[in-house]
């Protein structure tokens, strides 16, 4: 077994099976983890302190793609990223007759606080002319269109957690599946992809796995693993 790394991982695609359903062989995966263990994730920040909480660990999170950041351990919470730029690219989208897709209540949305996100069954096109206008970005992160600042990511977001508890982003095992885990991938030491990520993930990664979503996540884990 080789010493175990803190560790970075992904929700959606990664701790999932492909419905969006956590896989509960995860579980003791982290609850167990010896070092650090940071939830990043395109989600609003409910979404990781929830399952940080009923799993016992350390709420340590990156949320909204680097757009928040919290760490229990020195209590900080960091926001980070032009939201009011965000609100109004959401209002420009609806101006041009698209909606955001997540229906009235629109829990997609509700408590997030530096991004907004667009279902994939609206317009991709006018939604990324629009954020533009307004200097950010649109991610697909195959489960919905993150209009968000180009200044965060959540490579700064695991950058921003190190500085809180004096560790080095070098330090980490991160694992995800996305294009908007490919920052974290950069700045990571070892960077693995589970085998239904995307080309941009695949391509930034170090190794890809053979197994697919919380499968894939398993075997990358597995050689820190007694």
């Amino acid at each position: 077994m080789s010493e175990t790394p803190p560790l970075l991982v992904d929700i959606d695609g990664t701790l999932t099976d492909e419905s969006r359903a956590i896989d509960p062989r995860v579980f003791p995966v982290l609850r167990e983890w010896p070092e650090t263990v940071v939830i990043a994730t395109g989600k609003a920040m409910p979404f990781p302190i929830a399952l940080c909480e009923f799993l016992g660990i350390e709420r340590t999170v990156v949320a909204e793609n680097g757009g928040v950041v919290f760490v229990e351990a020195t209590d900080e919470l960091q926001l980070r990223g032009d939201h009011e730029a965000s609100l109004a690219v959401a209002e420009a989208y609806r101006e041009l007759g698209h909606e955001l897709g997540f229906g009235a209540v629109d829990l997609a949305n509700r408590w997030r606080e530096t991004e907004i996100v667009v279902s994939l069954n609206q317009p991709l096109e006018p939604l990324e002319r629009v954020a533009e206008e307004f200097g950010l970005v649109v991610l697909d992160t195959g489960f919905a269109y993150h209009v968000t600042d180009p200044s965060v990511d959540k490579g700064t977001g695991l950058a921003a957690i190190c500085a809180e508890l004096e560790m080095d982003p070098s330090s980490f095992l991160a694992v995800g599946d996305s294009e908007n885990d490919a920052e974290a991938f950069d700045v990571a030491g070892e960077a693995i992809a589970v085998a239904n990520a995307d080309e941009t993930a695949k391509a930034r990664a170090d190794r890809v796995t053979e197994a697919r979503y919380a499968d894939g996540f398993l075997e990358a884990v597995a050689p820190y693993r007694p």
